[in-house]
């Protein structure tokens, strides 16, 4: 079975339900895909974390860093940056809060991005783009240069148009028609 093949049976198994849902868009759907429990397994990362990076190869994205809105960028991200490690170029990660801490620092950024920085906007489902587009805007005020956008999962409700016209390169490791499920 190939990694792709891999992550859509891990997803189905793991992450979606059906139901009545209200999404975080507002939006209500019939499924819901709760892609934690898929990037936070020991298999999803290791599939994740394999497939990332050789999208962004692919793509001839060389980026210092990857990483998104917390949370459910989080593990996206060191998955990705732990499969980099040895393969010729280090990818670190980094995670961008809701709001900045209030406390020690207060930074809106922790991890490993730094000023100059090209770095991939990683998310785990992609709706509407909104927290992709929140996470470019941090990065961007911290001086970083966004290459594109990849998402573990789209569901093809607009969002990667949304972030396309906002100038950037939106990539998907699945896509929700690729998992059977139909719109919301």
């Amino acid at each position: 079975m190939s990694d792709r093949e891999s992550l859509r049976r891990l997803l189905l198994e793991r992450s979606v339900q059906r139901g009545d849902f209200v999404l975080a868009s507002g939006r209500q759907s019939s499924y819901y895909i709760d892609c934690r429990r898929t990037t936070m397994s020991g298999e999803g990362m290791v599939l994740i974390g394999r497939m990332g990076l050789a999208a962004i190869q692919d793509v001839e994205w060389r980026p210092e860093a990857v990483g998104g809105l917390t949370m459910g960028a989080d593990p996206v991200a060191y998955a990705i940056a732990a499969a980099s490690y040895g393969r010729g170029r280090r990818i670190d990660a980094f995670s961008v809060r809701k709001r900045e801490k209030q406390h020690g620092t207060g930074r809106l950024i922790e991890g490993n991005l730094q000023s100059g920085d090209a770095v991939v906007v990683v998310e785990d489902v992609i709706t509407t783009g909104d927290s992709a587009a929140q996470a470019v805007a941090a990065v961007r005020q911290a001086g970083g240069r966004v290459l594109g956008v990849l998402a573990v999962v789209d569901r093809e409700e607009g969002g990667k148009r949304a972030l396309e016209e906002q100038g950037h390169q939106v990539i998907a490791l699945t896509t929700a028609a690729e998992l059977g499920l139909g719109e919301a």
